[in-house]
């Protein structure tokens, strides 16, 4: 695992394990605004055949929206990157960029980011225990 995510590795297959991020993702509060399919682009872009990958831009807009009164820049952090990755048949990892790493991108956090980020991971980390389960 990178240190700046978040991740679970589940004995589930990719679309079962797609289904369970995306109903553990609202379970937290978080939508689903973009969804980039991997493996279909690589494909059609490049011929190339890779695994079944998905990428779930998340958003719970409370949240974005109080980041955004702490650190207009931190829209380029938004949303929420989850990634649903298989490696095997039965194989399937899940990573989400970790918000606390929001902090780290700005000289001198305010207290409202660091709370922004530390509602967010927290929220993450539950629907990933959910999903991993």
């Amino acid at each position: 695992m990178a240190d700046y995510t978040l991740s679970i590795t589940t004995d589930r297959p990719y679309e079962e394990t797609v289904a369970a991020v995306r109903e553990q993702l609202a379970e937290a509060g978080f939508g689903v605004l973009t969804e980039i399919d991997l493996r279909a682009t690589l494909k059609a872009k490049l011929d190339v055949d890779v695994p079944p990958q998905v990428i779930l831009g998340a958003c719970r807009p409370q949240l974005a929206h109080q980041a955004l009164q702490a650190d207009p820049s931190i829209a380029t952090l938004l949303p929420c990157n989850v990634v649903v990755r298989s490696v095997g048949e039965t194989t399937t990892v899940v990573e989400a960029f970790d918000p606390a790493m929001m902090t780290s991108f700005v000289e001198e956090p305010s207290d409202a980011l660091r709370a922004v980020s530390e509602d967010a991971r927290a929220r993450l980390l539950v629907a990933l225990a959910a999903v991993g389960a």
